[in-house]
């Protein structure tokens, strides 16, 4: 159960981290998630189900998400569309390109195919248990990709990027252009979003077009209840925050599951508790404000 927990927190945790980046980093709220999300997870499965390197399909993932969020930034800045609704345009032809991607079909099952996750439960069997090994996979891999952003965002190309999160008047006035640092912005935040889609398809052993619906207000909820576990401005203790976030909003979906029959609820009732999660969240956050 508490493997299962954190697996489930830390597969998500990459898409929250993409979450972080536009909504808390850039301050550009972006629906493009629910489309890379599934767009990830179809692509990683067809090459996989076509015994293509799942490192190299790794890297097919990656920059499709980054191309898509790219696609968003374009079409907010050079037609001048708000940033929802170009995201919302990606995302709807997204659903498209996933159906295409899966050669019209819905979904596709990977129980019986290869998958980096079946790779290290077979290497490591017989030294330790499978959910073992996969919790300790994901741990690695979420480690080092936490690293590699927290890294990002003390070059000068990522400082810049938080600054005009902050200020983009500032940004402007010292010669950067705003235009690419969305277009390199959301490009990172939904190849983020593209990896936790190929992930979460091989964790669970499908890859879906709906498994998307919902995931930018998963991630939303995941990032503020972190804001709530700890106050930090250093990069490294945000990035850790919303990765805790994530994992403790698996954990109480996890209770609503379980637990929430004793007061008659129903898992039909779990995007009822999210969005509860983000209002409550919001009420907190502003009579914070209002004391301090």
């Amino acid at each position: 159960m508490i493997e299962g927990i954190l697996v489930e927190g830390l597969v998500y945790g990459l898409m929250v981290l993409g979450v972080f980046i536009t909504f808390r980093v850039l301050d550009f709220p972006d629906l493009t998630v629910d489309g890379s999300f599934p767009l990830g997870a179809v692509i990683m499965a067809v090459m996989l189900v076509n015994n293509i390197n799942p490192f190299l399909a790794l890297i097919a993932v990656f920059a499709a998400g980054v191309a898509a969020g790219t696609l968003t930034a374009v079409i907010h800045n050079k037609l001048k569309v708000p940033n929802l609704l170009a995201g919302i345009l990606t995302m709807t032809m997204l659903y498209s390109i996933n159906i295409r991607i899966l050669h019209n079909r819905a979904n596709i099952p990977l129980l019986k195919t290869e998958t980096i996750i079946t790779k290290v439960t077979a290497l490591t069997e017989g030294i330790i248990p499978e959910s073992v090994a996969v919790l300790l996979l994901f741990v690695i891999i979420v480690i080092i990709i936490k690293s590699l952003l927290d890294i990002f965002f003390h070059t000068d190309l990522g400082l810049t990027l938080g600054a005009m999160g902050d200020n983009e008047q500032m940004v402007i006035t010292q010669g950067v252009n705003p235009e690419i640092m969305k277009i390199i912005g959301v490009g990172l935040s939904n190849g983020l979003v593209a990896l936790s889609g190929a992930f979460a398809a091989q964790y669970l052993g499908f890859a879906d077009i709906n498994m998307g619906i919902g995931v930018v207000v998963i991630g939303l909820a995941s990032v503020m209840i972190g804001e709530f576990l700890f106050q930090s401005s250093k990069i490294s203790m945000l990035t850790l925050r919303v990765l805790l976030g994530s994992i403790l909003f698996k954990g109480i979906m996890y209770a609503g599951r379980y637990y929430g029959y004793y007061i008659n609820m129903t898992p039909n009732d779990l995007k009822l508790i999210t969005g509860i999660l983000i209002i409550l969240s919001l009420v907190i956050s502003k009579a914070k404000k209002r004391i301090n």
